[in-house]
């Protein structure tokens, strides 16, 4: 019986000391930077393995609960939905017709392109919506509401079956990029620079889909929609012999002030009054005595 005691006794004590050891070892571990986490290092196959079996599992249970819309994959949505994407989400999950950007080979793990994969809708809202910890993945549901989350899921099932022409005249039917508020960069559609325009557009983007509006020229006034870019000549002396700045408003300068004059008795002789000399008169001159001027 005692003998049994002490086994246990034992076996408890070199239990608690390597438990304590591996402790010790995982703190070692780190805290002496032994792991690098840059993303170029790509992890262990192992952890590679386990990270994505947890990650998965995860999304998958919780996209369980959701339901989809009756109507997901109506036009209208996949419409909707193609705008944001072609704002929001082509520079890590690309775009028919598009290659790797900085963004999508600089990221550790590499961001599905989803011009090659389709993602279930209800697992694509729901990343969408959270995000992924760790991965570069945002949870876009702090400034996107749902209606416009489950649009954007119903593109992405239409996307894999999209080539660069029909991709791009979806698009350039959206409201770009436009979900109900919250947007960082208003009226972004798409990837690509447009042509003296101060935002991207995807390509076939018309050039007048912004409608109307007409933006302020340089010079502080507008111009009418579709004047091609160029620099408005200075503006011309105002009366009264002086300049305007570049954008001053229309007005009427003050008249100038006329200069003081006075009278001289007949025969003053001549001479220059200095500057500032108020209205005098002179005592009589000499006749034929010569005339003469003030400064100014």
């Amino acid at each position: 019986m005692q003998t049994t005691r002490r086994r246990l006794t034992v076996m408890t004590v070199v239990a608690g000391v390597a438990i304590a050891l591996l402790l010790l070892g995982v703190f070692a571990f780190v805290r002496a930077g032994i792991y690098n986490v840059g993303a170029d290092d790509p992890h262990y196959p192992m952890t590679t393995s386990l990270l994505a079996q947890v990650r998965d599992a995860s999304i998958e249970a919780r996209a369980r609960r959701l339901e989809a819309p009756q109507d997901l994959m109506s036009e209208e949505r996949i419409i909707q939905g193609a705008g944001n994407y072609a704002a929001m989400c082509t520079q890590c999950h690309l775009a028919p017709g598009m290659g790797p950007t900085e963004l999508s080979k600089g990221l550790y793990p590499a961001p599905p392109d989803l011009t090659k994969q389709t993602v279930n809708a209800a697992e694509a809202f729901w990343v969408i919506k959270h995000g992924v910890k760790a991965s570069g993945m945002p949870a876009w549901g702090s400034s996107m509401g749902d209606e416009y989350i489950w649009n954007m899921a119903a593109f992405i099932q239409r996307l894999p079956k999209l080539d660069a022409a029909q991709y791009q005249a979806l698009v350039a039917k959206s409201d770009g990029h436009s979900h109900g508020g919250g947007e960082t960069t208003p009226h972004d559609h798409g990837t690509m620079p447009a042509a003296g325009g101060d935002h991207p557009h995807p390509p076939g983007t018309p050039a007048d889909h912004h409608g109307p509006e007409s933006a302020p020229a340089v010079g502080g006034h507008p111009h009418p929609p579709g004047r091609p870019a160029h620099h408005d000549k200075p503006a011309a002396p105002a009366p009264g012999g002086h300049a305007h700045a570049p954008g001053t408003p229309p007005h009427v300068d003050a008249p100038a002030k006329a200069p003081a004059t006075h009278d001289h008795a007949p025969g003053t002789p001549a001479h220059v009054d200095p500057p500032g000399t108020p209205p005098h008169d002179h005592a009589p001159a000499k006749p034929g005595a010569e005339t003469h001027s003030h400064a100014p």
